[in-house]
């Protein structure tokens, strides 16, 4: 079921029941994820209701900058809508095929897009949610922000260019949120580069009233940047990871997993104790083949462009319903709620290093 949407400076465009909310005020576009008791989770409709009007606000000189939010107070985006995906492989459709290829374009429109976009990063900003803003000019986190790539929890690998974004981070910063999944607060995501500006969630409604009377210039970025700077800062005190940070570049530069998870709990030390604990039983819940995967495919992102990147992921994705942990993972997190997945293989000591290798056959073999 479609419903049209209307603005006023493109006319109507698909909108799947709702779902993306489009406004123009000020010559700004306005996009709301609008799935609010879904945590605005990513549907192929929504994909492309986006991907249309980014399309059409490119080329309307009345556009001078894009807002994108999430509806509600709980998630930006908490994702790809996975259980749909789910549904589709094991209905024999194609709709988790179309819905990488497609949701990874709207990714590289945003990194590309000549006019700056605003991303509100208030709530749940996990996994496509993080596809989304990764790409944006300027992206606003707040006390409630919880950014992550969690996709090894179900069995899956962080995608929507996380092959480029995470092993760009100071140090082994990006390996240790990918390979983990941890969530991470505003004071974490300003010092990892992960956002650009901090802003109490109650001042959000003032940002949207200085938005709508905001004086356009000749660098509607640096209008917008100007704005921000009068409302939030940049660096929040004492972030947690600033002093786990010699530990983690430690241990997540080490060959592989299994190594990481044996000297982790190997450590004496008092102030890191605790945390390489939590950490190796919190690595050891995850599915070993997804976090093997994704480490190499970090490590691998770290030396291609973008788009490389994205034509990385894409060739894991097109393996990965098949031959990964994800069908088995989102059974046991979202369809059976056993919360007792069966992992292929089922221990970090049961990984083959050849068969890790396989995923990535091919991909060399097309110029990357």
């Amino acid at each position: 079921m479609t419903a049209q949407v209307s603005s006023q400076a493109s006319g109507p465009i698909e909108a799947v029941a709702h779902e993306v909310l489009v406004e123009v005020r000020n010559h700004i576009g306005h996009l709301t994820l609008n799935r609010p008791a879904g945590l605005n989770a990513l549907t192929l409709g929504m994909v492309r209701s986006l991907q249309q009007q980014l399309d059409t606000w490119a080329l309307d000189p009345q556009i001078r900058a894009v807002v994108l939010r999430g509806a509600g107070d709980k998630a930006f985006c908490a994702g790809g809508d996975i259980r749909s995906l789910y549904d589709s492989h094991k209905q024999g459709d194609n709709l988790h095929q179309d819905f990488f290829v497609e949701e990874y374009a709207l990714d590289l429109t945003i990194h590309h897009y000549r006019k700056p976009i605003l991303a509100l990063m208030d709530g749940f900003v996990l996994g496509g949610g993080m596809g989304l803003a990764q790409g944006a000019d300027l992206r606003v986190v707040t006390e409630r922000s919880r950014l992550g790539m969690p996709e090894v929890a179900i069995g899956y690998f962080p995608d929507v260019g996380g092959s480029y974004f995470l092993p760009r981070i100071s140090g082994e910063l990006g390996i240790y949120l990918g390979v983990s999944g941890v969530q991470i607060g505003a004071a974490d995501a300003l010092y990892c580069g992960l956002a650009d500006w901090y802003l109490d969630s109650d001042k959000l409604d003032r940002l949207d009233e200085r938005l709508d009377h905001l004086e356009w210039h000749d660098a509607p970025l640096k209008d917008l940047q100007g704005l921000l700077a009068k409302l939030g800062m940049q660096q929040l005190p004492a972030p947690p990871l600033a002093d786990l940070r010699p530990a983690i570049d430690h241990f997540f530069a080490l060959a592989d997993v299994p190594s990481m998870v044996e000297q982790l709990r190997q450590v004496t030390v008092a102030n890191s104790h605790e945390w390489a604990l939590k950490t190796a039983d919190l690595l050891e819940t995850r599915s070993p083949l997804a976090m093997a995967v994704t480490l190499e495919m970090l490590r691998r992102g770290r030396h291609l462009s973008l788009e490389d990147c994205f034509t990385l992921e894409l060739h894991l994705d097109r393996q990965w319903f098949e031959r990964g942990d994800l069908i088995e993972g989102v059974r046991a997190l979202l369809i059976d709620k056993d919360k007792n997945p069966r992992w292929n293989p089922p221990t970090l000591e049961a990984l083959d290093k050849r068969h890790v290798a396989s995923f990535f056959d091919g991909f060399d073999d097309h110029g990357n």
